[in-house]
């Protein structure tokens, strides 16, 4: 498995974080920082080992990059402890798998809220990739909506700052997970009728529907890859 993580800005410059292996003992807790602003959201319960993380990468061979898509803007601007950066590096701290990273991100950010915009997450390990799409609740709850979907054997993909997932499977775990109340929380907002076949919702449609801006910055960088 292989996939990038580029960053097209001319303001941004690489940096190569390291994260080193570690046991704590009970009661420790872990500071967080907003990746992109700097500024200190607060404290989590820290696990009790850690696994070294250099840059994007762990020594178990998983990998987390994202591209930012920004979403239904009423859904922005959450209460919570945790940025789409800071997401990433406890995660790659934490997990070993794909598959065990999103259950992680789901449980993390259902604990401790999601401060960040949409996000599309790109997530693999030596066997498979999978794409997670992620929006905070705005000031409705703490938390966030998600939908996780497995690149296929054989396949590739690409997102550029637009979400990608649109109708996916509701049972075939295998390929495809997703928060419990992905659908429910649409509705409850007003995104989505209850009336309409739950069969036919849309992630992207509902949660970052398509602009003219997202079409011709975003979807045609896809298009050209």
């Amino acid at each position: 498995t292989i996939f990038s993580y580029p960053a097209d800005s001319g303001a941004l410059y690489g940096t190569l974080g390291h994260y080193a292996a570690a046991q704590h003992p009970p009661g420790a807790k872990r500071k967080i920082w907003n990746w992109d602003l700097g500024t200190y959201l607060g404290e989590i319960d820290e696990a009790p080992e850690t696994y070294n993380v250099i840059g994007n990468l762990n020594e178990h061979g998983l990998a987390i990059g994202e591209t930012t898509f920004g979403g239904n803007e009423t859904l922005a601007g959450g209460e919570g402890l945790l940025d789409y950066g800071s997401l990433i590096w406890v995660t790659l701290q934490r997990a070993k798998t794909a598959r065990e990273a999103i259950k992680l991100f789901g449980e993390l950010v259902a604990k401790y809220g999601y401060v960040s915009e949409g996000e599309s997450f790109t997530i693999g390990d030596p066997n498979e990739v999978w794409v997670l799409e992620l929006i905070g609740k705005g000031k409705f709850e703490t938390g966030a909506i998600w939908v996780a979907v497995r690149i296929p054997d054989g396949h590739v993909s690409g997102h550029a700052n637009q979400a990608r997932i649109q109708r996916f499977p509701l049972n075939d775990p295998e390929n495809c997970v997703y928060a419990d109340d992905v659908i429910s929380f649409a509705i409850k907002v007003g995104l989505w009728s209850a009336d309409r076949p739950k069969e036919e919702f849309s992630f992207s449609d509902t949660y970052d529907p398509i602009t003219f801006s997202g079409a011709r910055q975003s979807d045609a960088r896809v298009w050209s890859f």
